[in-house]
């Protein structure tokens, strides 16, 4: 049998719960995955972008005041800021093209309730997620994102929950279970 992307574990046949909000089958796109990571990156980092900002500040007030003109400190920051940028693009592009990770991108079926998250690839087999393992939750404007570690995330857009319903009811669960504000 193949991996599962983290703590996932293959179960056979888990019992269908009648309650519980089933998605239509869909899988994540990977330029989706890629500009997911990117806004965790930035969300995660935002604080180091005070760095260049105090040298080019630092850099300013040096050639005002006469002490010490340099020209190439503007350069070098930029270089370098769309260098760390495009480092993260890479490798988070990277792992879309990895065979390891394939199954980050493929088509899954989630029965969601307030026990656990079943990601099904046939009625026969999937993965088991416990709710502890969602670190937080939050809604995207045209989906739900669940996230469970570094770079690590569900996401479920609202199109592929069958009924307003759902959505309410997932709304309910995420809310008692503190993910959700």
């Amino acid at each position: 049998m193949a991996k599962m992307y983290g703590a996932q574990q293959r179960v056979q046949q888990a019992p269908s719960n009648p309650l519980a909000i089933k998605t239509k089958k869909f899988s994540l796109e990977k330029n989706k995955y890629i500009g997911l990571c990117m806004r965790q990156l930035f969300s995660n980092q935002w604080k180091w972008s005070f760095l260049p900002l105090a040298l080019i500040v630092g850099n300013v007030a040096l050639n005002l005041t006469s002490v010490y003109k340099n020209y190439w400190i503007y350069i070098f920051i930029v270089v370098g800021v769309i260098g760390y940028v495009l480092f993260w693009l890479i490798q988070f592009t990277g792992i879309t093209q990895l065979a390891q990770y394939k199954q980050l991108f493929d088509k899954y079926r989630y029965e969601i309730d307030s026990r656990q998250i079943f990601m099904k690839i046939s009625d026969k087999e999937g993965g088991m997620i416990k709710w502890d393992m969602i670190t937080s939750a939050y809604k995207d404007k045209d989906a739900y994102v669940f996230t469970m570690g570094k770079y690590q995330f569900i996401h479920l857009p609202f199109n592929v929950l069958t009924s307003d319903n759902d959505r309410k009811l997932l709304d309910k669960i995420l809310r008692d279970k503190g993910l959700l504000s």
